[in-house]
């Protein structure tokens, strides 16, 4: 039930920041044409195997569930392997297509070209995942803090929970004096890669590990994907952990408000989050819809950890029996009806002028 009453409230703060014209009620009372539009014409029989982001783990089991629904004869199946492992397996041409929070690094690019014959790999943003930082401190509610604050935590830097920096963001808060743990992902993860891009970005003279898939900073405690990170905060009292936003709301964790390039401290909801997306930009060229996002944003309201998760897939040169299957699953995906579908999980759907370029980049793939 809550997780309805937010991806209600989600889609109706969406409607207002980003002008989305879908909203999840369609899905309740499905007419005709409307909820048709990804379905008959765009089945196809087969298998597909793919694999990578954990982030978007629930988004695609979704997206797949409503497509094996409308089209009998079809297996999808998706690996939540992590982004660095779902990339190395699209190159190694065990993946049809690869879920990635980060875009391919300089020399992946030419490896992941040379499975498309006559095309290029690219990159095609479909899901929108704010990353919480959740905690589980007896006794805390309400936590705020600055991206240098959150630095030092991450950093090993600040080891108590009632430690002077942390006090200096929560002033009126009853801090106790109880051992930090930290927990970050220990396999390679974009969300990783999304979150120390932050830190490096928003609290440089703090972070001097770089942005990376990979968890360089001592200490803490590794945990396998986003749900294990989520599993290994709600086990610890005194624990704090970063995760894409879904998997905090599952596990029923309480998140901090992150201080924005604004001097606010932002509440994490789909509409702050939204506002962070509407400011990011497109970088990719043509059917190639790489984006940069703003961490240090001035928007009012904004949350600033946000992370996009693309489907790398082939241009061109996509096998002929798996073809069609790629392009009626991703066109669902893309569409207003497989967007809206991802309210009620905790993720925020594509701005309209995103989405549009994503759904009609589907629609080239040959």
């Amino acid at each position: 039930m809550k997780l309805q009453r937010h991806g209600t409230i989600a889609c109706l703060a969406l409607t207002a920041v980003l002008g989305l014209s879908a909203c999840g009620s369609d899905n309740n009372e499905p007419t005709g044409s409307a909820s048709g539009s990804a379905s008959a014409a765009d089945c196809a029989t087969g298998t597909l195997n793919a694999q990578g982001s954990s982030a978007q783990k629930n988004a695609m089991a979704e997206w797949i569930k409503a497509y094996q629904q409308k089209c009998a004869g079809t297996t999808v199946n998706y690996e939540p392997s992590g982004s660095g492992a779902g990339i190395q397996a699209f190159i190694a041409g065990t993946a049809d297509f690869a879920g990635s929070d980060s875009a391919l690094k300089e020399e992946e690019q030419p490896q992941a070209d040379a499975k498309c014959t006559g095309g290029k790999a690219i990159h095609l943003p479909m899901v929108i995942g704010p990353v919480a930082v959740a905690y589980n401190v007896s006794g805390v509610d309400n936590l705020q803090l600055k991206p240098a604050t959150l630095a030092k935590i991450f950093a090993g830097k600040v080891t108590k929970w009632d430690d002077p920096a942390i006090k200096a963001d929560n002033p009126d808060a009853k801090l106790p004096s109880t051992t930090i743990q930290t927990v970050h992902r220990s396999d390679e993860s974009g969300t990783t890669d999304n979150f120390t891009n932050f830190l490096s970005k928003t609290a440089e003279a703090d972070w001097t590990f770089g942005k990376a898939k990979a968890w360089k900073a001592p200490g803490g405690t590794g945990s396998k994907g986003s749900d294990g990170v989520a599993s290994s905060v709600k086990g610890a009292d005194g624990a704090i952990g970063y995760m894409e936003w879904s998997f905090a709301e599952n596990a029923g964790l309480k998140t901090a408000k992150i201080g924005n390039g604004a001097g606010e401290y932002a509440e994490l909801t789909a509409e702050s989050a939204g506002k962070t997306i509407a400011g990011a930009t497109v970088e990719g060229q043509g059917d190639d819809l790489k984006m940069k996002i703003d961490y240090n944003t001035k928007e009012a309201g904004a949350y600033p950890i946000v992370l996009v998760t693309y489907e790398i897939v082939c241009s061109k040169g996509l096998a002929a029996d798996k073809l069609p299957l790629v392009k009626g699953l991703l066109g669902h995906a893309a569409s207003s009806q497989g967007q809206a579908e991802l309210t009620e999980l905790g993720y925020a759907p594509l701005p309209e002028s995103v989405r549009t370029k994503v759904e009609a980049a589907v629609k080239n793939l040959s």
